[in-house]
């Protein structure tokens, strides 16, 4: 049990740092992260989209997809989604859109998880992005660098590693089926497991400010 207590303790602590940086990244441009992101492979993304108008709200997102065989979105409360696909069953764009007092209010921003694959075999992935305003602005994030200079609103990118080699005994084809068929089962223990690791951190804050109520009152 105290071993238990402990792990959580570091995932909700780890938890919350992650908060804090998505916070941080947020603050500038629609960006992009999947850490373990690799050539061939699956992953979950995640976009961060901040509302940089003072006056509006971001009502929707668009992301354009280079094309991939899977492609699932984590719901989000009062966020409806839908994915785009081309005459082969590829998707190629995935769309977010706020029901009304869901939008994402000035000085706020959202996360949107995807999870997909398999990924290009190329260095780099480039995903543009167009943010949608309440008030009717739209904003296409979708400038590549040039000349080693930041555009004023760069697309969103992945640099992915190189493909690790399946597994002994599995082929790709098998891993794919694999990710497909468990990707969504995944998100929800990742879910809940940091769901618990979030409670458990709040009541052990709550403990240690009880109990240095105590110490002052003896």
């Amino acid at each position: 049990m105290n071993s238990l207590i402990r792990r959580a303790s570091i995932l909700a602590g780890t938890t919350s740092l992650a908060l804090a940086v998505g916070t941080g990244a947020a603050a500038a441009h629609v960006t992009v992260v999947a850490p373990d992101a690799a050539q061939g492979g699956y992953t979950v993304m995640t976009f961060r989209v901040p509302t940089e108008s003072e006056t509006a709200a971001t009502s929707s997102v668009k992301v354009e997809l280079p094309g991939l065989k899977a492609a699932r979105t984590q719901p989000i409360p009062g966020w409806t989604s839908a994915v785009d696909r081309d005459s082969e069953g590829l998707a190629t764009a995935v769309t977010w859109t706020a029901e009304p007092g869901a939008e994402v209010l000035p000085g706020q921003f959202q996360q949107f998880l995807l999870s997909a694959g398999p990924l290009p075999e190329d260095d780099s992935v480039s995903l543009p992005a167009t943010q949608t305003y309440t008030d009717g602005e739209v904003v296409a994030w979708d400038e590549e660098p040039t000349d080693g200079s930041d555009p004023e609103r760069p697309a969103p990118a992945l640099t992915l590693a190189a493909a690790a080699d399946p597994p002994h005994g599995r082929s790709n084809e098998d891993l794919e089926v694999i990710a497909v068929a468990t990707d969504e089962g995944s998100d929800n223990t990742a879910l809940w497991v940091a769901g618990v690791a979030l409670v458990l951190g709040a009541l052990g804050a709550a403990l240690g400010i009880g109990a240095t109520v105590r110490g002052r009152r003896s």
